[in-house]
This record gives structure tokens, sequence and C-alpha cells, in this order.
């Protein structure tokens, strides 16, 4: 099942097994079968050490929007390094690459923002929001407001704050996370956790009174903020049910909980809207965003905050005489001038409403699967999708160990030339912003193939 055909056949895949530690990888398992190892990208293919050319249809990690080789991305980040190669936001500078892409992402801000604020990765952006929260709420006299609710299955990040936020205990278990003071409600996951009969807008009812009783039972007043994906990536691309963030923003309000809403998979174009804070009807006070706001040709994430929480920071930054927050690439004038870029092209080439059409094309192909013996539930929104695989459909159970069977066709699907990622066992879809109707077609037809191996494999091994 873990079998790489690319392993320690070249220098690169046994230099790696000697000097690199992998994130969100086993370690001893990497030892045994190697890496595969990505020589070059073109449009939405990537192609290892050994020539052989992989559609990557989980665009490298939910985020390269522009595919592999966009030449004016390139030229953008070229001039930069020409023209100024690094500066820093501290003790008053600035730079206009910066500047230009604040402006533009305020003006493009589905609700009113008042400032940006930049990190280098969602995580650290999470890990951020956290801190300036609570930054806030010491100025204005609220110094218990400090707890923070997220949901089980969802990804915010994984320095030790976002891992926190966190809810999947693959990124928690040995971390000693979450900290004290992080709390999480249900999954919003109403194919795996509804009950039986419960419709959509019901699980949401459930849903939206089980986050009431934690904050009751917290203290409203020591409850700082409620944070969610609009639409949950990593955790398996659970599409919140019908009235879920309505009914969640409802509670919040009433009990003065500020929203974030965590857009680093959903934000520019995903979910068929410019956000996913416009598909799901959320109106957050504060926004994350990354990936795809630099189709990630550089690392850069950004924080929105909305008037009121950048009033009580900026009191309390007078008071002390200084922010004392920032990173020494926060706003990084190359990072920043690529993601400017990278946002014209996005709207010059209407490239949302691509994804909303490609979208559609995606959805109805997975769709012809969903009688198949070995799926349970396709799901997903805009240009994001997930087939669940179960061996048993009336009663959702896994074959063996939960993930075995998703990683068995993940691998079949690498074989056949396609790059996917099994989350337990959802087989994930994110293909670039730019995919053609060919593109997509051809990601079914490997997704065909790789669920035929699948269910042959299922049914020699355990029928």
């Amino acid at each position: 099942m873990h079998a790489n055909n690319n392993a320690f056949t070249s220098p690169h895949a046994l230099k790696d097994v000697q000097y690199q530690l992998h994130p969100s990888t086993d370690a001893r398992l990497h030892q045994e079968v190697g890496p595969l190892v990505i020589e070059r990208g073109e449009g939405v293919y990537v192609f290892d050490d050994q020539g052989k050319q992989y559609i990557e249809a989980m665009s490298g990690l939910w985020s390269a929007a522009l595919g592999f080789s966009n030449e004016r991305l390139v030229k953008a980040a070229e001039q930069q390094l020409r023209k100024l190669p690094f500066y820093h936001l501290f003790n008053h500078k600035a730079h206009s690459p910066s500047i230009e892409l604040a402006e533009k992402l305020i003006g493009m801000a589905p609700v009113p923002m008042s400032k940006v604020f930049f990190t280098n990765s969602g995580s650290e952006a999470n890990d951020s929001v956290v801190k300036l929260i609570w930054y806030r709420n010491n100025a204005i006299g609220k110094p218990l407001k400090k707890k923070f609710i997220s949901r089980l299955n969802a990804y915010h990040g994984i320095t030790t704050v976002s891992a926190s936020l966190t809810g999947l205990a693959a990124n928690q278990r040995g971390f000693d996370v979450p900290l004290a003071g992080f709390h999480h409600v249900s999954c919003p996951h109403h194919y795996r956790y509804a009950k039986p009969g419960q419709t959509q807008e019901q699980f949401s009812d459930y849903l939206a009174a089980e986050l009431e009783s934690m904050i009751l039972r917290e203290g409203p007043e020591t409850v700082a903020a409620f944070y969610g994906e609009p639409l949950m990536g990593a955790g398996g691309v659970i599409v919140p049910p019908r009235t879920y963030w309505e009914k969640i923003q409802a509670v919040c309000r009433k009990y003065d909980v500020m929203i974030v809403a965590d857009e680093v998979i959903c934000g520019f174009g995903r979910t068929g809207n410019m956000f996913g804070c416009e598909t799901f009807g959320i109106k957050p006070d504060v926004m994350v965003v990354s990936k795809q706001l630099s189709s990630s040709y550089q690392p850069i994430a950004a924080i929105l905050i909305n008037d009121q929480l950048f009033q009580g920071i900026a009191d309390q930054s007078h008071e002390f005489g200084t922010l004392g927050h920032g990173f020494t690439s926060s706003g990084h004038p190359v990072a920043t001038a690529v993601a400017l870029e990278n946002l014209k092209i996005i709207e010059e080439d209407n490239l949302v409403g691509h994804a909303a059409e490609m979208g559609e094309l995606l959805h109805a192909g997975l769709a012809r699967f969903a009688d198949h013996p070995l799926v349970g539930e396709v799901r997903g929104c805009g240009l994001i999708a997930a087939v669940e695989l179960v061996a048993d459909r009336e009663t959702k159970a896994p074959m063996g160990k939960v993930g075995q069977l998703g990683r068995y066709l993940a691998v079949r699907a690498q074989e056949h030339g396609m790059i996917t990622r099994a989350i337990g066992d959802s087989i994930a879809f994110c293909p670039p912003l730019i995919s053609t109707k060919t593109e997509i077609q051809r990601m079914l037809e490997i997704f065909d193939r790789a669920l035929c191996d699948s269910e042959r494999w299922f049914s020699q091994r355990f029928r």
C-alpha cells in the first residue's frame, strides 16, 4: 500500500531520507518508502525526478490556484527582488507592495474591515489572532474573556496556539495540546454525526444549542471568540448543514463572542465565490487568508480585523509604546508583490466564476459514483470536493482501521498519474482554479480507475 516506485532511485531520494524530517508524515515509514521527488510543474501538472507526469488534484496543499508555472507571478517576484528584495514593517517602516496589498484586501472583504496584519503562514496568522484578541480584551477591561471555541475536525494550524484551535487528533497527540482555555464543539458533518432522521436544519439547531450550552457553562464573560472555517478543509471537506452559520452567529452575537472566519482554504474563489463567508452568509469580526492569496508562490498570510478590534489594540499599543508582536518577514515585499499580481489575475481571468463552473462539472462527475458499493457520501462546494469511502454503506463502517481504504485508493491514483489526498477514508479534490474541462475529466477518469482497483483489492482481502 505504501510502495513508492521512485524511492531511492535517485540521489535526491536517498539524501531526502538521510537529512529531512517531513511534516505530516510517518517518519519511520518514510525511511522505508522514501519520497516522491517533484522536480517541476507546468499548469495543473507536476513531474517527478524520473519524468513521470501527475495531474495535481489538490493544488499542492489546497493552494496553487494558478497552477505551477504562471509567468506573471514569476516576473512579479523577479522585479520585486531586483527593486527591494527585503524590508520590514517594524517601527513605522513600510513599503509599497504591502501597502497596496492591504488596501486591496480591505476593498475585497465581504464585510467592513479596518486593518490588515501580515504573517508568513496560516498557522502564524491564527496564532496571532488569538494573541491580538487577548491583547484587545485586556485593553477594554475584559481580562477574563480569553477562551476560544472551535470544532472537532477543524484545522487551524500547527503552532502551539493554532494547534489548540485545531480539532484533529493527529495534530495534537504527543504535543501536549490543546492548551487550557481552548474548547471544541461537535463537527458539523450531517452524514456522520446527525441522529437518524434528523434533518440538516434540525442538526444545525442541535449544534447551535450545543455551542450556547458550552458558552453558558464556561461563562459568557470568559469566552472571547468562536473560530471556524466556512467549509472545513483538512478535516474532510465538510460542508456545513443548511442554516448552520446563521444559527451559530446568532448565538455568538447574543453572548458578545467574536466570530473568526478561517478562510485559509476557502478564500479567493475556492467555494465558487471570492470568499467562503459570502457562500455561507458569515459576517465575521476577523478573517484569516493565505494559500491562494499568492497561489503559494510565496509564503504569506493576512489577518483582516474590524474597527472594533483595531481600536482596542491601538489604544493598548499607545499605552505600552508598541505592539509587541510581529515577524521579520511580515508583509515581505516579494510575497506581497506576488500576492497582488495573483489577485489581479484571479479577477482579470474571472477565475472565481470559472471555479464555480468547473466545480459543477467536478461535482456532477463525482455524483456518478454515489451509488458505488464503496462510496458513502459525495460532498463539496465550488471547486473543492470529497468522496467518503466505506466498507458498508448502511452502517457507514470503515474497512478495517479508518484510513486503510483511503490510503490504498490514493496510492493507486498516484500510480495512475494523479496526486490527491486521503483524509481518513475521504478522498479530497481541490484542483487549481485554472483547471479546464478536459483536466477535470482526466481527474474523474483516474479516480474511476483507482476506485475500481480499490474495489478489487477490497473484495480479494475482505470478502
